[in-house]
């Protein structure tokens, strides 16, 4: 289903692919993400393990950009895997302004546990898209997503003048 806003055909178009392209996220990002209420986590918070996990100790505002939350949110998830005891955190010597996040034993046992199960939904979900169609949709999402970052870095806030 589309939009029903009736306004240019160039607006209805970009609502259109908007609306499929969401539903579409939502869809995939449901199905490969099932296994995390078996653990009980969110998907913010597996984000985290993971990057952990691939990228050893990071500071907070690190993790908030590999899993594009926001500083305040990301101060949230740490507690709850703290609380949980599957990160620590840990201030540098080397600057006390600066505090470590790192991998618990047990948050390390849980996602070397989750992350295969992960994998197999990503590849099973995306498979329903040949190679060619993977590689396909790979470039369009990153000219997508590099198109907004440029329009950032410019100044535009992605607003049509006099709006």
């Amino acid at each position: 289903m589309g939009t029903h806003y009736s306004g240019t055909e160039e607006e209805i178009a970009a609502l259109d692919v908007y609306i499929k392209l969401s539903r579409a996220a939502e869809s995939v990002t449901q199905r490969i993400n099932w296994h995390l209420q078996e653990v009980n986590l969110t998907i913010s918070q597996f984000g985290v393990l993971e990057a952990l996990y691939h990228l050893s100790s990071l500071q907070p505002g690190q993790l908030a950009q590999k899993v594009l939350k926001s500083s305040g949110n990301m101060t949230l998830v740490i507690d709850n895997l703290v609380k949980r005891g599957l990160v620590t955190r840990r201030r540098r010597t080397d600057d006390r302004r600066c505090i470590d996040i790192t991998l618990t034993e047990q948050g390390s046992a849980l996602i070397k546990d989750i992350f295969p199960r992960h994998v197999i939904g990503v590849v099973q979900t995306i498979n329903a898209l040949s190679r060619d169609e993977q590689q396909q949709l790979a470039t369009l999402c990153r000219k997508l997503g590099k198109s907004g970052e440029q329009r950032v870095a410019r100044g535009e806030l992605g607003l049509a003048s006099g709006v």
